[in-house]
């Protein structure tokens, strides 16, 4: 008898299998703000914080730090190299799979490669559901691959989908959209949620808002249909996101069995904001401290519809966000500026297409995007071009910018030491071996390419690659963290306390530090 207990005595205490996952991932959400304002947390993010095991130094370990490209490797744990999602632009474009609702370009997958959790929760038992659920297509498509899941999106008025997932809107998105919710704050204002004296920030600097509108309280465009794609607005989008993803775990049973069931949610009024205004403005203070009371209710929502003890929370990031430029002058007293070589790239296509005729199909000859350099090498030697005297011209032009810190190749990426020199890791990671890229060009730190917006992100130095990286519930060992991580840890991670083999090899590790036996 004494035996037998000391036996059960040692036995390692069995957590319940998740029945529901829900990973959550905030554009552009830097995991300073969690330190800087952490004593006004309350909510969500203040019980994530508490609960979960906290990873204070993770990455998006690639270099072009875009939506597209972070959300694409959140559920695949595979670096850019990989996945073959490099660039925002067109990443989930598809005129073949027009929107069901909605205005907005068709959209899909089909771009991206490989599989995702998704996929291998569907092998593992085809009764596994996925429901993913963002403002912008690629947020809401790109993390659940290529599975034709339940997949929407805001679609400037309706939440809609393409045909790439259905040939018409399911009943209970209908009726959400029936609703209109967005028309019921158009016309209102976005005041602050603490007493003035709670902000350290000023209220309003010149080079805030494009230097219009940067003051609270915001008034809200009085057209509900560009609404919660407006900066100005924004705060509202993440509870309206919310809302709807509550009403499709109702609607679809989702967590509720036999087999567990995936939830993911990408939240942008962060990233709509900080562009606007800048990761040290009192506006992001305030939608960081609306964004943890939003996700407060939501996860007090969903424990009152599925049993806590089964649900397993996971909350990161696709990117952070430099300062803006007059900010780092003014206030830091860096050297930082907005730099662009789109001119030289047009003159060059230009001479190209005067010499050799215009390029057919995919665009220019020559192209540059946060400072990597195409070039369609194999049809521009066939017509007698020499690539490698364009190259040293590209590479001299860049080098003789003040606010280019390093120019690479893909030679002299394969040669770097990628444990100490995290700008030429990143570069290799964000590549695809069929990518036309000739150079690779990074800026000093501070200085960003060239955009509309105020603030921006795009670089592989750390304040755009530094992410937060949460877990919560069965399974998971609470605690903090030290150790330098990636996202691409997170599916991995996911898919061992699921007990599913992921389908192929992965960038990623399982973070074992953080896990606890679960039981089956």
């Amino acid at each position: 008898m004494i035996t037998l207990l000391l036996a059960l005595a040692a036995a390692p205490v069995q957590t319940p299998r998740p029945t529901l996952v829900v990973v959550i991932t905030v554009d552009q959400l830097r995991p300073d703000y969690l330190v800087r304002y952490r004593g006004q947390l309350t909510g969500g993010l203040a019980r994530l914080l508490e609960r979960g095991a906290v990873f204070e130094r993770a990455y998006q370990d690639h270099a072009i730090t875009e939506t597209a490209v972070g959300f694409a490797t959140v559920l695949a744990g595979r670096h850019p190299a990989r996945t073959g999602i490099v660039f925002n632009a067109a990443g989930v474009e598809d005129s073949t799979a027009p929107l069901l609702a909605g205005s907005g370009s068709g959209a899909s997958p089909y771009r991206f490669r490989g599989t995702v959790l998704m996929d291998w929760l569907k092998v593992a038992d085809a009764r596994s559901r996925g429901l993913s659920v963002s403002r912008k297509d690629r947020a809401a498509i790109l993390p659940m691959g290529r599975t034709r899941e339940h997949v929407f999106w805001y679609a400037r008025g309706p939440m809609t989908t393409s045909s790439y997932y259905g040939c018409a809107l399911p009943q209970w998105v209908r009726a959400f959209n029936a609703r209109g919710l967005p028309a019921r704050v158009a016309g209102s204002t976005w005041d602050l949620l603490l007493p003035p004296d709670q902000y350290a920030e000023p209220d309003s600097q010149p080079w805030e808002g494009g230097g219009r509108r940067a003051t609270f309280p915001h008034l809200l465009t009085p057209d509900p249909t560009p609404l919660l794609s407006d900066s100005n607005s924004a705060p509202w989008v993440d509870e309206f996101l919310l809302a709807f993803t509550l009403e499709g775990v109702y609607a679809l049973g989702l967590g509720a069995g036999p087999a567990p069931d995936l939830v993911a949610i990408g939240l942008s009024a962060t990233d709509d904001i900080g562009h606007a205004f800048g990761p040290n403005s009192r506006e992001v203070h305030d939608q960081v401290l609306r964004l943890d009371r939003a996700l407060g209710t939501f996860l007090d929502s969903l424990f009152k519809l599925r049993d806590s003890s089964t649900v397993l929370v996971a909350l990161t990031a696709d990117h952070g966000v430099a300062p803006i430029p007059d900010y780092s002058r003014a206030v830091e007293r860096r050297r930082a500026e907005r730099v662009s070589f789109a001119a030289f790239a047009r003159a060059m296509d230009s001479a190209l297409a005067a010499r050799i005729g215009p390029a057919a199909g995919r665009g220019p000859w020559v192209a540059i995007d946060k400072g990597l350099v195409r070039m369609r090498r194999g049809a521009l030697t066939a017509s007698g071009v020499n690539v490698d005297s364009l190259v040293a011209l590209w590479t001299a032009e860049a080098r003789r910018s003040p606010w280019v810190l390093r120019v690479d190749t893909r030679r002299s990426l394969a040669g770097a030491d990628t444990v100490r020199d995290a700008i030429a890791r990143r570069w290799r990671h964000m590549i695809p071996p069929d990518v036309e890229a000739e150079l690779m060009i990074t800026l000093k730190p501070y200085s960003m390419w060239f955009i509309r917006s105020v603030a921006d992100h795009g670089s592989p130095h750390e304040y755009d690659t530094h992410v937060p990286l949460i877990l919560m519930g069965p399974g998971v060992r609470a605690g903090r963290h030290a150790g330098r991580v990636g996202v691409v840890d997170l599916a991995p991670t996911l898919a061992r306390l699921l007990d599913v083999p992921p389908l192929e090899p992965l960038d990623g590790r399982v973070l074992t530090e953080a896990s606890q036996p679960t039981g089956h």
